[in-house]
């Protein structure tokens, strides 16, 4: 099944009548017998336009009920059963009702066009995604309903509907736009002449862009080479020296002369990577010519004039940038310049402009030296084995009886010259080939002792020797360079590759990263440092090796990463082409430092957001939880004390007990309070000892009814190293918890073991147990999970519980009972593990280990699983 087309009218402004025209060519395709009906097409109330929809045919909407209300939206199922050949759908941005079958009407058109049917849409130019940020920077309203740029680029044809800000004006005034009620509110805001002004103007250039597309497809499909100057397009060529600002600037002022030039500047690189310009000279201008509105372009090519000519005409540019050859006058004898060549190929539909500048003529400093390839130690064994090896050579011949010729006199010659080209690289083979050409004319070629020379034979062979020499040690130097450049580039791959790791790993530590930056370069230290401003001090983010520097400007090396940050390398000074790889680790410490910082304030926004929810939380308690026991107290104070009811002793005893319940219930609350707010401040500093668990646990059981909980404590269970108070108060908490959700007569099970290395306490209820989601969340502040009645406590037991757990080094998790319930177990460590006497406090006093730890009162009415107060 072929996809249906996509036509959309793009509106510059609201009311401008991109309704109208979608209904108006609604109308003539149906006159012409086209089936087209109207999917979801809104009218405003505009007279005009409700008018246009008579004689269409229209697909009843979908009624969808939210929060109360009912709205209606486009019935996608519907137009497919109908099937027509035409659907208009209006306002393309529209966000959907909660429950339709998209979330966007952008979607449900894709639906349709999915399935075959041609859509007519419409769309404002403020609704596209891209430009939310300028539109509300215009008109100072946030467009919350937006559509993807790409899926309107996609569309098979799109038809800008505009006006003029004074004639939208008119007809906003005229009523026929909004309301008469409304329309001197709109005027004097978002209609204002300047906010209408710009909006037109998005939406030319966003048109613009789009038929530009369309043009560069055409041209592409249909294999167009020549130029058409339908809009000024510059092309800059950067040589990647300093010059290139220079070039860029003057550019950005030819374009500006022309409405809607475009400026693109390009850099050329040969394929072997022999003649490489500044990486970081080369990031300056990419900044300067993105700041100046234009584009970078970065491509391979060994024949420069030609690629840059290739490129200009790609991308339909009618201007070429070039700057006076920075190569000395003497150099012109041999190759012309790349500007001359480039003027001379442009044709008849280029223009090329040759800038002057303050390199011009200064020669061209080769990128690195060639000992720099070679190695120090090598040249200067080429050099001796260039300059040493041919006298050696001719001493020896000079002395020996046997004549081998001078055929063989000339190979022995040109194994020296190639043995220096090897070692030192061409400069040392030229020197062995001119003196080992001199040494053979003088010794060797009759007549001998003198440089002229008899035979033309031997004349032929001496060029030949010097030919071969040149030819031998040009190719071996450049076998060398080529070689020293593929270990470069390898090197660069695995550091490139390493780094890379780094990145989707995630790895987030700096001083690890540095720690690599500076083994990679074999510097002594590195520093990453930043700064609020450009007029406050540098600060150390991190560091590595001993002595990092603290300012750029003590470093050997300094890469900036923007303006406030730098990486700084002391030890030495790095040659130009390593710098590409430093840059690549300086962006991606940038990138670490800045994924810390993004970390910090995720976890201080956490806790701020965990604070406020507990503050909420607390104060929902304060105002129920706490004030349900205080009224039954208040209630019974009241009775005891009325003179107009005469209350028997049995009544009495009932309100007493009643004020007492309720003043152990406030008890619980405000203990758990305190206790919660304790371990969120970090204030609980636990005095660690050797226990026995049969002299804790009973003590928590005091809390809850007789016969609710059985113990099942062996006696040979080892001590362990807790504090009494807190492993009270929390076996305290988690067993009124589990008689509260027990079934009557069902007591709780309170069992000890000892499993491997450690001692857990289980406390086992055969209540109705909770889903394994619901095992973490239930010992959350606040949480009381399923089915906890109103009143039944803030929900803090088993979050006290597990802090107080944690405090004393032991861990408490939940568990499935078998055949139903639930079980918690707390995992404590033995006394043998402990670190030792030294942190094992005094014995306790007698009674409770410290205020507000031990369980006092009975229980209160059954609370919810995570809520045992």
């Amino acid at each position: 099944m072929a996809r249906g087309k996509l036509r959309i009218y793009l509106g510059a402004a609201p009311g401008v009548g991109k309704t109208y025209a979608m209904l108006s060519e609604a109308h003539r395709r149906v006159e012409r017998g086209t089936d087209c009906v109207m999917a979801f097409v809104e009218h405003h109330n505009r007279p005009r336009t409700e008018v246009m929809l008579h004689g269409l045919e229209q697909v009843p909407r979908r009624e969808v009920a939210y929060r109360g209300s009912v709205f209606t939206e486009m019935d996608v199922d519907a137009v497919l059963a109908r099937r027509p050949a035409v659907a208009l759908v209006d306002e393309m941005a529209h966000t959907n009702v909660p429950g339709s079958r998209n979330p966007k009407r952008w979607q449900d058109v894709g639906v349709l066009l999915a399935a075959g049917i041609d859509v007519i849409s419409t769309v404002n130019i403020q609704h596209l995604e891209s430009l939310g940020d300028v539109v509300e920077s215009i008109t100072g309203v946030r467009q919350r309903e937006t559509v993807p740029d790409e899926v309107v680029r996609r569309a098979d044809q799109i038809e800008l509907v505009d006006m003029s800000p004074q004639a939208l004006r008119r007809r906003m005034a005229h009523g026929n736009i909004y309301k008469p009620d409304k329309v001197d509110a709109a005027l004097s805001n978002y209609f204002r002449p300047g906010n209408l002004t710009a909006l037109r103007e998005l939406a030319l250039l966003w048109t613009a862009d789009r038929v530009d597309e369309y043009l560069q497809e055409y041209r592409t499909e249909h294999r167009v080479s020549e130029i058409w100057g339908s809009r000024e397009r510059i092309v800059v060529g950067l040589t990647g020296g300093p010059e290139g600002r220079t070039l860029i600037r003057r550019a950005a002022r030819l374009a500006e002369k022309g409405a809607g030039g475009e400026v693109l500047a390009v850099y050329i690189a040969r394929s072997d990577g022999l003649t490489a310009a500044s990486p970081r000279e080369l990031a300056v201008q990419r900044a300067l010519i993105e700041d100046l509105g234009g584009t970078f372009h970065h491509v391979i090519g060994d024949d420069v004039p030609t690629a840059l000519l290739e490129f200009a005409r790609g991308v339909n540019a009618t201007q070429i940038v070039l700057g006076v050859s920075r190569r000395r006058s003497w150099q012109y004898i041999l190759v012309p310049g790349v500007s001359a060549v480039v003027a001379r190929n442009s044709g008849p539909d280029l223009d090329v402009h040759i800038v002057t500048h303050d390199e011009a003529a200064k020669g061209r400093r080769l990128p690195t030296a060639r000992t720099a390839r070679i190695g120090r130690s090598r040249t200067i064994w080429g050099w001796l084995t260039g300059l040493a090896g041919p006298a050696l050579l001719t001493l020896l011949l000079t002395h020996v009886d046997a004549d081998p010729g001078l055929a063989n006199d000339v190979l022995l010659f040109l194994s020296f010259t190639v043995a220096s080209a090897m070692l030192g690289g061409l400069l040392p083979a030229l020197a062995s080939a001119a003196v080992g050409s001199l040494l053979l004319n003088w010794f060797f070629t009759p007549p001998v002792r003198e440089l002229t020379i008899a035979d033309p034979k031997n004349l032929v062979a001496l060029l030949i020797f010097v030919g071969v020499a040149i030819s031998v040690a040009s190719v071996v130097d450049l076998a060398a360079r080529r070689t020293h450049q593929a270990a470069r580039l390898r090197a660069e791959s695995e550091t490139l590759s390493f780094l890379a790791g780094t990145i989707l790993r995630g790895e987030s530590s700096l001083d690890a990263l540095l720690e690599r930056v500076r083994e990679t370069f074999s510097m002594e230290s590195v520093a990453l440092l930043q700064r609020g401003s450009d007029v406050e001090p540098w600060n150390r983010a991190a560091g590595a090796g001993p002595h990092p520097v603290a300012r750029p400007d003590d470093a050997d090396v300094d890469m900036p990463v923007g303006d406030r940050m730098s990486l700084a390398l002391s030890g030495r000074a790095l040659p130009a082409e390593d710098r590409r790889v430093l840059g690549a680790f300086a962006a991606q410490a940038a990138v670490v430092l800045d994924r810390q910082r993004l970390v910090g304030e995720a976890e201080e926004a956490r806790k701020l957001a965990e604070g406020n929810r507990i503050r909420t939380s607390l104060l929902a308690a304060v105002s129920h939880d706490l004030r349900t026991p205080l009224a039954a107290v208040k209630a019974a104070v009241t009775s005891l004390r009325s003179d107009d009811v005469h209350w028997s002793e049995e009544d009495q005893a009932e309100l007493l007990e009643s004020i007492e319940v309720g003043t152990d219930r406030l008890d619980h609350l405000v203990g758990n309070l305190l206790d919660m707010s304790r371990l969120e401040t970090g204030m609980v500093t636990p005095l660690i000892r050797e226990t026995d668990l049969d002299e804790v646990v009973p003590m928590a059981l005091g809390g809850v009814p007789e016969g609710s909980a059985e113990l099942d404590i062996p006696e040979s269970l080892p001590m362990v190293a807790v504090d009494r108070g807190l492993l009270e108060r929390a076996v305290a908490n988690i067993v009124e918890n589990a008689v509260k959700h027990s079934p009557d007569g069902t007591p709780v099970l309170v069992s000890a073991s000892t499993i491997a290395d450690r001692v857990e306490l289980r406390v086992i209820d055969r209540g109705p147990g909770i889903p394994d989601e619901a095992k973490d969340r239930v010992f959350a502040p606040f949480q009381r999970y399923g089915d906890a009645p109103s009143g039944a406590g803030v929900g803090l037991g088993l979050a006290v519980a597990r802090g107080f757990a944690e405090a004393v080094g032991g861990t408490l998790t939940a568990e499935d009972t078998p055949g139903g319930g639930l079980t918690m177990v707390l995992t404590l460590r033995p006394a043998a593990d402990h670190p030792g006497p030294a942190s094992l406090g005094p014995p306790p006093p007698e009674g409770p280990a410290r205020a507000g730890t031990t369980r006092t009162g009975s229980p209160r009415p059954g609370a919810g699983r995570c809520g045992a107060p």
